[in-house]
């Protein structure tokens, strides 16, 4: 006898899989940056889940520049460090630092280690270096006070929208970043270079393509070329990819600014930028770049357990002053060279 099946009065079952366990939503609806993530439910794995849609957050951070993973309760160190890992693999050792960061585990370091009341440019990780991150991962552990937060700018925009005389003198001249070490103000090169041995670290600037002079045995100053504007290696679109107003002097308060150039001058301050046949870059320039930083500049606050990647060639960071304790990690994965995308 055949039994059949009463499908009007079956009870459905409810399975939410793939992106039905999450939803995508703009932070603010005028701006593609940066997507929102956020879960349907307060069990969604999102290990599990960023597992199984790499694929698909691929092409929304090729999209959108940033995704802001936020109310998956994403505030110790190993969740963190295993959402990396899951989503992008392997993490990267930050060398060749510019700026002070200190490992709070494995892979893992403070975001920065600059005084609260430090602003900190709008900038693309490690530009002036021979390799960089592709992506890079903050996480907010500890929102602060007031203030803190890590504002970002898509570098595509900042492509487009700058002035066409600056953008082609960059192009041409391309970028020149100056940095000096043991002067008793702003960082050891044994710190640096993470050794004593002065042949060694001749050997890692050689192998980097960076000019090394020795002034004494601890004044060191080394020079790296690099280009300003940059093709994506995916997206090949062009982006305004460095640090040139991060680097640069002016980027300090006018006290400071005029002690360190009094002291040493302009060569021999511990970070500044030139074009890349080492004449000065214009004041006026540097206004313009800012002044586009300024227009295309996203911020908003951090909620304790936010998690934001960033594809670091389509967004460039930084970090406004604050009150209060902060506490945000960082963490980048995906290396990429110079050689690989000229």
């Amino acid at each position: 006898m055949n039994k059949s099946l009463n499908i009007k009065n079956r009870k459905r079952r409810q399975v939410k899989i793939g992106q039905e366990l999450v939803q995508k939503q703009l932070l603010n609806e005028e701006q593609q940056l940066p997507l929102v993530i956020k879960p349907m439910s307060a069990d969604v794995n999102i290990l599990e889940w960023v597992g199984k849609n790499r694929t698909a957050l691929e092409k929304d951070l090729a999209k959108h520049g940033g995704i802001l993973f936020r109310g998956f309760n994403i505030d110790e160190v190993d969740r963190f460090y295993d959402f990396i890992h899951q989503y992008s693999g392997n993490l990267l050792e930050y060398k060749d630092s510019a700026t002070p960061r200190s490992n709070v585990n494995k892979q893992i370091y403070t975001s920065t280690d600059y005084s609260a009341e430090h602003w900190i440019e709008l900038h693309n990780e490690s530009a002036y270096s021979d390799q960089w991150p592709m992506k890079i991962f903050f996480n907010c552990q500890i929102p602060a006070q007031e203030g803190g937060e890590t504002p970002i700018l898509d570098s595509r925009k900042v492509y487009e929208k700058m002035d066409k005389r600056v953008r082609k003198k960059f192009e041409e001249k391309q970028v020149m970043y100056v940095r000096n070490f043991g002067l008793g103000v702003g960082q050891k090169w044994q710190d640096v270079f993470q050794t004593e041995d002065k042949d060694q670290v001749e050997e890692i600037c050689e192998k980097s393509e960076m000019q090394c002079e020795w002034e004494s045995d601890e004044h060191l100053r080394i020079k790296q070329i690099r280009p300003a504007v940059s093709q994506h290696p995916l997206t090949k679109e062009y982006v305004w990819f460095n640090q040139i107003t991060a680097f640069n002097i002016t980027t300090l308060n006018e006290d400071v600014r005029q002690e360190l150039l009094r002291e040493y001058g302009e060569m021999n301050v511990p970070k500044n930028t030139f074009y890349g046949d080492g004449t000065a870059i214009e004041a006026e320039v540097l206004e313009e770049i800012r002044r586009v930083y300024n227009e295309e500049m996203i911020v908003f606050p951090w909620e304790k357990g936010d998690l934001i990647v960033l594809d670091n060639m389509l967004v460039a960071h930084g970090r406004t002053s604050y009150k209060g304790k902060r506490k945000v990690l960082v963490g980048m994965t995906e290396p990429m060279k110079w050689s690989q995308i000229k």
